[in-house]
């Protein structure tokens, strides 16, 4: 490189400007650096949810470039054509980004690469978006883990390197490339009236960000163990929606989790383990990337899950109006705030794919569309665990009652009157926002009555078990 043709820094999943090894090897070049973003197909291919929340993280990284001498350029169409008519517009002779490992992506990534290279471009790619990369963990045998345990054993001990400091300034070129117009795009287009409602429970960018995670370590992580399992106390981190989109990495997590451990705080350990459970998702995506469209499990393909996506029963599930207070708690949540409590992802999964035997691709593609943390590699992971036919789903025919979980996680009512409104004198405010949210051809009123159970939770249990007792794989 001549020092003085730019380096184009291909943004993805990394909306940050703290621990960002791509950023900072550009940098260091002395090259002019233009981070570029490319709205492509997947992009476009995104849920509403997710979209529109790319959307508001795109804006806010574009706000905080600005703000240390750098721009974000934003170009729609087929990744490998822009970067190369960009390369042609600016004279650049390198393309820096952050790795990715989902299928699609790492195919996207390599005939990027190759075309580059033939081109006589530098294209390289860095490690951030995990702590562990997935070809670097093995087993004795030298596969790659597929329970949960060893793999937590096989890392905990790991060294993960310290992030990197954000850079003081971005070099910039002497002439910027043109950019589109983010609201030409219109990413949150099909969140309609329901972005109003979860606009204030999103927390964006990688200043709210750090402070979350700021606050968790001060405040929360002692009481981790009990309180991540009750739905209507704060005590989890709330960072996967960051964690998401890149606003902050796992390891910035991973190093303020240890030092909370050092100075003997209860939850730390567990705290950790989350992010390696993270980690696994993505090791597991890496290895075998069935796990995003087919049954993980082998033999499960035989299982008798409905997979009719219009049936009363899963209208009922999506509309959380099943009769389940913990069920339709937990979906109604997910309307208003964008985000659902972890305990309730499991109860709300394990009611689908159970109580009322539906697939889990119908749930997985409920969750991506309408989850702003959604995540491909922990959403199949989570909906194929809570479903069997997944990793670590030992039992695979243990069935949540979502009756005794909620008298046990919620045992003064506090998440079910938060988000259920019906039957109510005077209802939450999150709860009556829930009708502010869904679609307007629903036609649902707070003065409703509360649903009867579409299922009968024991008769719904004694179905799904039913159905394990007479498999045939």
């Amino acid at each position: 490189m001549t020092g003085e043709a730019p380096i184009l820094l291909w943004v993805r999943r990394d909306l940050r400007l703290i621990d960002h090894p791509a950023l900072v090897a550009a940098i260091a070049t002395g090259c002019p650096v233009i981070p570029v973003f490319v709205q492509d197909a997947s992009v476009d291919r995104l849920g509403a949810a997710p979209k529109w929340r790319l959307g508001l993280g795109l804006e806010h990284h574009a706000k905080a470039l600005r703000a240390v001498g750098s721009r974000l350029v934003l170009r729609s169409g087929p990744a490998r054509e822009v970067l190369e008519a960009l390369v042609e517009e600016t004279g650049a002779e390198a393309v820096y980004w952050m790795r990715g490992y989902d299928p699609e992506g790492v195919e996207r990534d390599t005939a990027v690469k190759e075309a580059l290279v033939d081109r006589g471009i530098e294209a390289r790619s860095f490690a951030g978006h995990l702590m562990f990369e997935p070809w670097e963990v093995q087993t004795g045998a030298g596969g790659f883990y597929k329970v949960f345990t060893p793999f937590w054993k096989a890392v905990k001990e790991r060294e993960v390197p310290e992030p990197l400091a954000q850079p003081l300034n971005i070099p910039a070129p002497q002439v910027w490339p043109e950019s589109e117009a983010l609201a030409d795009w219109a990413l949150g287009a099909a969140m309609r009236r329901g972005a109003d409602v979860v606009r204030p429970f999103v927390r964006l960018g990688e200043a709210a960000a750090q402070e979350r995670l700021g606050n968790f370590m001060a405040h929360k992580v002692g009481e981790y163990v009990e309180a991540r399992n009750l739905p209507g106390v704060d005590g989890t981190s709330g960072l996967s929606e960051n964690l998401s989109l890149g606003e902050i990495t796992p390891r910035q997590c991973w190093h303020a989790g240890l030092r909370a451990r050092n100075v003997g705080k209860a939850g730390a350990e567990t705290f950790l383990k989350e992010l390696v459970w993270r980690e696994f998702a993505y090791h597991l995506m890496w290895h075998t990337p069935r796990i995003l469209t087919d049954n993980w499990k082998e033999g499960w393909d035989r299982f008798p899950w409905s997979e009719d996506e219009q049936s009363a029963e899963v209208i009922a599930w999506r509309q959380g109006r099943t009769g389940i207070p913990f069920v339709d708690a937990a979906m109604r949540e997910l309307y208003v705030t964008g985000r659902m409590h972890n305990r309730g992802r499991m109860i709300v999964a394990s009611y689908l794919t159970k109580h009322l035997m539906c697939h889990w691709r119908i749930g997985l593609k409920w969750f991506e569309d309408t989850l702003i943390d959604w995540d491909p590699a922990s959403n199949a992971m989570g909906w194929q665990w809570a479903a069997g036919c997944g990793p670590d789903a030992a039992p695979y025919f243990r069935v949540f009652n979502p009756v005794t979980q909620l008298k046990k996680f919620d045992p003064a009512h506090a998440y079910a009157d938060r988000w259920i409104a019906e039957g109510r004198l005077e209802p939450s405010r999150d709860a009556l926002s829930y009708f502010d949210a869904i679609p307007k051809q629903w036609v649902l009123s707070p003065r409703d009555p509360y649903p009867a159970p579409v299922v009968d939770v024991a008769e719904g249990r004694m179905t799904a078990l039913n159905a394990y007792a007479n498999r045939d794989f």
